[in-house]
């Protein structure tokens, strides 16, 4: 079950405010960062990194709070500290301007390390980001409500609720043990914590702060939207392209959130297509 989670790798740590960052550096070639969202980990790139790595040197890493990265009691894992975090890796790795694929709350990040944290990209493609308000759940605002309770769920209903959730994310049914590797950074005792502590720290006010810049992005953009995202809804992708000069869109068809699990291969396409200059189709 956790097989391929446990074969993940992130050999390397970094040290950001006293906790722990894993990342891992792959390929040769021109840098590119890949950002993962919530509630995921960096082993959503299981499926792309390897092909991008034939050609660029990629870079990824687990959001602080997230995956393998420092899990603790008292933790700020809000978008207000990971783009502080994300600025101080392009500054470790030594990159001045990368290309930066970025998902979900990735998205949200790589938008305000750019905006606020004057982070250089060459490109940016952003996949179903958080980035447009109003954003959030059903299921996250009652969390938000409640996060002391939830926190206190028996393990088992606490597992099952973190699959159900996950399982809105994917377009496609997916087996229990292709989800596993998901669902595992949030169990157990520290995991539940920290599962509840990311969603209770969710808050459209750090999205507010930038989204009224979009205008002001200062490299090429590229948005690609899951057709069938049931978490947050296809006109948002057209509005966030609306707001950024010369954006391109594109749509995807019989893929959820979690583009990366439903269509990996568009993914790929468009990244390969994009770095070498050509307009999606």
């Amino acid at each position: 079950m956790l097989t391929a989670m446990q074969n993940w790798p992130l050999p390397e740590s970094y040290t950001f405010r006293d906790q722990t960052v894993r990342y891992h550096v792959t390929g040769n070639g021109p840098p590119l960062v890949l950002v993962h969202g919530t509630p995921f980990s960096s082993y959503v790139w299981h499926r792309i990194a390897p092909h991008l790595a034939h050609t660029r040197t990629v870079y990824y890493y687990d959001l602080l709070g997230y995956g393998r990265s420092t899990q603790c009691d008292g933790q700020d894992v809000s978008l207000g500290i990971q783009n502080v975090l994300l600025a101080e890796l392009l500054a470790h790795w030594k990159l001045r301007s990368p290309d930066v694929i970025a998902h979900d709350f990735g998205g949200a990040t790589s938008l305000r390390a750019h905006l606020l944290d004057q982070c250089e990209y060459r490109s940016l493609t952003l996949i179903d980001p958080v980035a447009v308000a109003p954003w959030g759940s059903p299921f996250v605002q009652h969390v938000r409500q409640y996060s002391d309770a939830f926190t206190g769920l028996p393990p088992y209903i606490h597992e099952a609720v973190v699959k159900a959730y996950l399982r809105g994310a994917i377009a496609r049914a997916i087996p229990d043990e292709e989800l596993a590797p998901y669902v595992m950074p949030w169990l157990g005792a520290t995991g539940q914590a920290a599962f509840y502590r990311q969603i209770a720290q969710m808050d459209q006010r750090y999205t507010d702060e930038v989204e009224a810049r979009y205008a002001q992005l200062r490299c090429p953009v590229q948005i690609l939207w899951g057709e069938q995202d049931q978490w947050i809804p296809l006109e948002r992708g057209r509005q966030l392209a609306r707001a950024i000069p010369a954006a391109h869109f594109q749509a995807v068809p019989r893929a959820g959130h979690l583009m990366q699990e439903d269509a990996p291969e568009a993914i790929v396409a468009a990244a390969l297509r994009w770095f070498r200059g050509d307009s999606p189709s």
